[in-house]
């Protein structure tokens, strides 16, 4: 389990981490999602043990990260920008990964390599592509046998069906072994996929934090048009957004579905349709009251 309590994290005036808190169960797989500026980079690097917070706590399976060795065994770190040794091939940073864990898998580090044939192992890495390198920090870290996973924009730079080999090879493990993984990426339809949990992220903090089926149930899109004016809505009814179109209101509403479908329903509209929101929709709408720049995502 992650267990991020009250963080603040300032470099000279500026606040990054604003008394920050965010929970990540055991097994599950966790978005973390936000603008640009959010914060999001700097709580990776303390849940990496690479920043110390200036109050509060970081800690994995109820231990603080910082400066814990043993507990960065049964880590593993994918940034964004990857390190690799100047003059290291493949096979040079296995050798290095199996000093670094206890538990590196050397037959399933191969095995995961059969899925990545186009790498040249005995290349050094950091003349490979920008997606070949990511493919190699997959082999490595999945092949470490972490408990957590902690990745930073993980699959930018890959290919449509690379993506699709890694994010399975991923989910295989995490319920093969009870992997927990937290991801950070502005692909949310990407997340959507692969997520059961999710972070909303904005100013240094975490704004909401809920499984992805109660998140998607919070917060509807429903369709209605009158044989007249569209009469007013019920107090009751709290309304995120409208979009007028002739008869036709497209209404973002928050709230259990169920209870805004009954209230406008009995209204007696002529036509009425709930829409299942995605996750970059959700994203906007929560961030909306944020001050963030919000553009009308509806069709």
């Amino acid at each position: 389990m992650i267990q991020v309590n009250n963080v603040t994290k300032r470099f000279g005036d500026f606040v990054a981490l604003d008394d920050l808190n965010m929970h990540v169960e055991t097994g599950a797989v966790y978005g973390l999602v936000g603008p640009n500026g959010a914060g999001k980079s700097t709580i990776i690097r303390h849940l990496c043990g690479v920043y110390k917070a200036d109050s509060g706590s970081v800690k994995i399976h109820g231990q603080e990260v910082y400066e814990n060795e043993k507990l960065k065994q049964r880590l593993a770190v994918i940034p964004d920008d990857i390190f690799y040794f100047t003059q290291a091939n493949t096979l040079d940073m296995m050798k290095y990964y199996q000093r670094m864990y206890p538990k590196f898998d050397q037959d399933l580090f191969f095995k995961i390599a059969d899925c990545f044939s186009a790498i040249n192992m005995k290349k050094m890495v950091r003349t490979l592509s920008k997606g070949m390198q990511k493919q190699v920090a997959f082999m490595l870290s999945i092949a470490s046998r972490p408990d957590v996973m902690i990745l930073d924009e993980p699959v930018d730079g890959l290919d449509p069906v690379m993506r699709r080999q890694i994010w399975s090879l991923l989910m295989s493990d995490v319920a093969e072994t009870g992997l927990t993984v937290l991801v950070s990426s502005h692909n949310l339809r990407e997340l959507e996929d692969v997520c059961d949990h999710v972070g909303i992220m904005n100013n240094g903090k975490i704004l909401l934090e809920r499984s992805l089926d109660d998140l998607q149930t919070s917060i509807t899109k429903i369709q209605v048009a009158f044989e007249g004016e569209m009469p007013a809505l019920p107090p009751e009814v709290e309304v995120l957004r409208k979009i007028s179109s002739g008869r036709v209101h497209t209404l973002i509403v928050k709230g259990a579905p169920g209870e805004a479908e009954a209230r406008i329903g009995a209204m007696h509209p002529m036509l009425m349709d709930v829409l299942p929101l995605t996750l970059e929709e959700i994203f906007i709408y929560e961030l909306g009251g944020e001050n963030y720049a919000v553009k009308d995502i509806i069709f």
